[in-house]
């Protein structure tokens, strides 16, 4: 039987619908086909979308299943009247029941989220994420004492997309930088972060895997060799271990837990 076709509906960007949405359908071994509907702010394009979500239900042979954070009643009411598909409101489930709670009323106003581009949170996060693309993979050392973390690991072990998620999901300044075989004979992490010891964290990861992720890089390579990242990967946690700083594996980790796990031992450093 065909998968089911999920859609996202939004008067905004869809991207609060669609992370909500793929966090729940996660708990279900399906692999359903995802659409997302952003700017569905009027009527005429309430239509328009119901008339691919429609579409959907008769090609697969199933309902599909559409979550929205659509505010607009008028587009609410269009779609709610017509749609051929499972209609999750989102808003509407949680809303009604803080406003009970809460004693007032929500704003209802559509693209409400938008106005996070005036916030100050949203400049910060801004400011981290090219902060954090300069100081990728070492580039430089100027500012380095601005990071709020510095990642430190050998080539491919994550410290990229974790320093980017960091940056991106809580604003912070995360800074990296590859171990490189010139650090294992001097059996010193590299000079720059050796001040901001408090703001290291060491990536690992396990060696086959490493050298599965680089053969795909550079395929055959001395660089990719079991025997090179087994050394590599010895080494780099020894030199953390002599450090003294925190070590986490990327291996069966997510780059969502990881960064978490970091940003909760900045936190827990802060509060000391």
């Amino acid at each position: 039987m065909p998968n089911r076709t999920a859609f996202f509906v939004s008067d905004g960007t869809g991207i609060t619908a669609e992370t909500f949405a793929r966090a729940i359908l996660t708990q279900f071994e399906i692999s359903p086909k995802m659409v997302r509907l952003p700017f569905v702010d009027n009527v005429d394009k309430a239509h328009q979308a119901l008339r691919q979500i429609n579409h959907a239900a008769h090609v697969d042979g199933k309902r599909p299943l559409v979550f929205t954070t659509v505010v607009n009643m008028d587009v609410m009411d269009v779609l709610r009247r017509d749609c051929e598909g499972m209609l999750i409101d989102m808003f509407g489930t949680f809303i009604a029941p803080l406003e009970h709670e809460l004693g007032m009323k929500s704003n209802h106003r559509v693209g409400r989220f938008s106005d996070v581009t005036k916030s100050r949170e949203y400049h910060d996060r801004i400011e981290a994420i090219n902060f954090t693309l300069e100081h990728d993979d070492g580039q430089t050392n100027e500012n380095l004492e601005k990071s709020d973390v510095i990642l430190v690991g050998v080539s491919r072990s994550g410290k990229t997309p974790t320093s980017l998620y960091l940056a991106l999901q809580f604003g912070l300044k995360a800074s990296n930088y590859p171990l490189i075989p010139e650090d294992f004979e001097r059996r010193q992490l590299p000079p720059a972060v050796l001040p901001h010891k408090k703001k290291l964290f060491g990536l690992t990861i396990d060696p086959k895997r490493l050298s599965e992720i680089r053969h795909e890089r550079r395929p055959n390579s001395r660089y990719a060799s079991l025997e090179n990242c087994q050394y590599e990967v010895r080494e780099a946690e020894a030199l953390m271990r002599r450090a003294g700083i925190r070590i986490l594996s990327t291996t069966h980790k997510s780059i969502e837990e990881i960064a978490t796990i970091i940003r909760q031992d900045l936190e827990a450093k802060t509060a000391r």
